[in-house]
């Protein structure tokens, strides 16, 4: 206790209020861990897909997108028992440094051995370690401040950078070297080094673990050691023993409420891997001074713009909370980001209208149709992700810290899956009626959210 105390106070003495160097530490190793899973997760599909003959696993593209869905929903399932684990017999710390090493033999055996048995050994290994990890590195953030620090919203923005920054470069580098640099031509037939490309993000994952225990001691100190059930800055063993108070249950309550929304926030977003992706690679012009731009480098387009604008609307929180008004409502902000999803979805309309939808088209749409979808979400995703990891850590008991945020992190791998079943509808329904249902659900879901918003406050203020 005396502990946390102390670092507390350090932060409340600090005259400009700046955040505490841990705050960047833990930007770095979340951004080296995203480098590795958006790399894998760039070229998984194709990896699948691709011949035998040509470096891949020779898959149909029905089972792929399964996979491809089962491992991007099972990542965040894995968090519930990760975080419960952590709660209770390790520590922040330590399972973060599981999780990462885990993760990082995942991606080597990928490298090391181009089988199914090989292949399925990897996800496994990559899943377990997400469960450990990622539940962890975000309480970690909100550990280092006290409980009612104005400047939470901003560290999780900010942290939010780290994870883009990671998620814009992965697809560029991992795709280059699998799909360019190590590349070859043998009698016509191409073969691509995707097995480069899993080694990339294994060693983005070791760089990542490297920083965090290096460094972990001197910017951390002691926050995140042990588990809350016997970590000096834990609640007593009396305390944990008692019931949730009225209010906790009543914050829970909230929490629960806003993952039911954010799984459709999600389930939309999602799409970016796969209908997206075959859309752009359908009927998008991509051709760009007579080079054709890769579609997989469309992915990075929201980890840019969350580069770019992740600054701007930190700022803005901050300065809104020094208003009279104050800073808007957590679910404000979130109602808002579902209803620029929404928008985003509607601004590729007149592109649909112009393709059509069917196998191929003889005419293709502009790209800046999809740069706006994007920019939409992306600013939607901005005014959801960030402030709703915030939100956890302000409402959720502290016993039951990492086991709440695997909660909200199991939300998204419901949305996963939801996403990966709309996907596969595109073949049936068509992508302007998929696309337009999404697009429609999300902004009523939103607007009803903003109806609720008051409501919700007062509950988290009980």
């Amino acid at each position: 206790m005396e502990a946390t105390v102390k670092v507390e106070q350090d932060i409340q003495l600090q005259p400009k209020k700046k955040h505490p160097p841990g705050l960047y530490l833990l930007f770095f190793t979340e951004m080296w861990e995203r480098f590795s899973y958006y790399g894998m997760r760039a070229i998984l599909v194709l990896y699948l897909t691709k011949s035998l003959i040509s470096g891949g696993l020779g898959m149909s593209e029905g089972l792929a997108l399964s996979i491809y869905g089962f491992f991007t929903g099972a990542v965040y399932f894995t968090p519930l028992i990760g975080g419960y684990l952590t709660d209770r017999f390790l520590g922040k710390r330590l399972a973060i440094t599981i999780g990462g090493v885990t993760m990082a033999l995942g991606n080597f055996v990928l490298f090391a051995n181009q089988s199914h048995a090989a292949f399925y050994i990897g996800l496994a290994l990559l899943i377990i370690g997400n469960g450990f990890f990622k539940p962890n590195i975000s309480t970690l953030v909100g550990d280092l401040y006290p409980q009612s620090d104005a400047r939470k919203d901003a560290a999780f923005t900010i942290f939010y950078m780290g994870i883009n920054i990671g998620a814009f470069f992965s697809p560029l580098i991992v795709g280059f070297l699998a799909e360019d640099y190590f590349k070859t031509t043998v009698n016509g037939v191409e073969h691509f080094g995707f097995k480069f490309g899993f080694l990339a993000a294994a060693i983005g994952m070791i760089v990542g673990q490297l920083l965090f225990n290096l460094l972990g001691n001197k910017y951390l100190g002691d926050i995140g050691k042990k588990p809350v059930g016997v970590s000096q800055n834990a609640i007593s063993t009396e305390e944990k023993k008692k019931p949730l108070t009225k209010a906790e249950k009543s914050r829970i309550k909230v929490i629960f409420i806003l993952t039911f929304f954010v799984i459709f926030f999600m389930a939309g977003f999602e799409q970016a891997g796969s209908s997206l992706t075959l859309y752009t690679d359908k009927f998008i012009d991509r051709t760009v001074f007579g080079w054709t731009v890769p579609t997989s480098w469309f992915q990075s387009l929201n980890p840019l713009f969350i580069v770019i604008f992740a600054p701007i609307l930190s700022v803005l929180w901050v300065k809104l909370s020094k208003t009279k008004r104050g800073d808007l409502a957590t679910p404000t902000k979130m109602a808002t980001g579902m209803i620029l999803l929404g928008a985003g979805f509607t601004v590729l309309i007149p592109a649909l209208l112009q393709t059509g939808t069917g196998d191929s088209s003889a005419v293709k749409a502009n790209m800046i149709f999809m740069v706006l979808t994007y920019f939409l979400h992306t600013i939607g995703e901005l005014c959801l992700q960030p402030v709703g990891l915030s939100m956890v850590s302000k409402l959720t008991p502290v016993k039951l810290a990492s086991l709440l945020m695997g909660v909200w992190l199991a939300g998204s791998g419901f949305a996963n899956i939801l996403a990966g079943q709309l996907a596969s509808t595109t073949e049936s329904l068509g992508y302007f009626e998929v696309f337009m249902i999404i697009g429609g659900v999300t902004i009523l879901l939103g607007l009803v959210l903003l109806g609720l918003s008051k409501k919700l406050v007062k509950m988290s203020a009980q």
